[in-house]
């Protein structure tokens, strides 16, 4: 993998980190919120899903098949 590729990577998650507190910053209070009323053993299985899922539509762009 280039650095190149690497840092488009990095700066597409930071476009979609920063869209999230730009257009809905109450929002994601609620959001916050709630993560911190659920248990950590769900927090963790979100956090793997999307794991998963960002491992599936990697590998899925590489194959071509996009």
């Amino acid at each position: 993998m280039s650095w190149e590729v690497f840092l488009t990577a990095l700066g597409l998650m930071a476009v979609f980190e920063g869209l999230v507190f730009a257009l809905a910053p109450l929002h994601f209070e609620d959001i916050l919120d709630a993560l911190r009323r659920m248990p950590v053993a769900t927090r963790r299985m979100i956090g793997l899903s999307i794991i998963a899922l960002g491992v599936a539509m990697i590998l899925i762009a590489r194959s071509g098949m996009a």
